[in-house]
């Protein structure tokens, strides 16, 4: 095998891994389908995160995301983000996130999202951190945040430099 050749199957087999990682693992709750489950590194020290993901209801009855929990912090809850009279506000959604049936609701920056607090520990890049969401019909799952870079705008935006050392090869 030419040093090209390895370039080329080495290039191939990084592309692989990184649609792989970017790909969301897709977990049932009753009739939810959650996925594309993610988070943000967090500098070290810090006591806030958010976590988002996607959730669909394929059955015939609304459902609600009414809690969360999670090793890593010290409680969990859903809020939303939006625009009023100009201004960015957040606020704690304390009834829950409705599921209306057939629908897919997405946690998102800038929009609803779980935010978690009293971090006991970094959130570092790479990781899978464990959260287990409630749900008012469909009970308790857990789901594991895929942690992105810092800056990351959506699930596998960042899990990777995409940086490969060619000098090793």
């Amino acid at each position: 095998m030419t040093r090209f050749s390895r370039i080329f199957a080495l290039a191939g087999f990084a592309a692989t891994l990184a649609f792989t990682s970017a790909r969301a693992e897709e977990i049932k709750a009753g009739d939810l389908v959650i996925t594309q489950a993610w988070s943000r590194a967090t500098p070290n020290g810090a006591k806030i995160a958010g976590g988002y993901l996607t959730i669909e209801n394929k059955g015939a009855v609304p459902d609600r995301l009414v809690g969360g929990s999670g090793e890593i912090a010290g409680r969990v809850e859903i809020h939303e983000m939006a625009m009023n009279d100009g201004v960015m506000k957040m606020r704690p959604l304390d009834k829950g996130l409705a599921i209306e049936p057939g629908k897919t609701v997405k946690l998102a920056p800038g929009g609803y999202h779980l935010m978690m607090f009293d971090l006991k520990g970094q959130l570092k890049q790479g990781e899978k951190v464990p959260v287990t969401l409630e749900f008012e019909k469909a009970g308790k799952v857990t789901v594991s945040l895929d942690v992105q870079g810092v800056g990351a705008q959506g699930p596998g935006a960042g899990a990777r430099s995409g940086h490969m050392d060619m000098k090793k090869m």
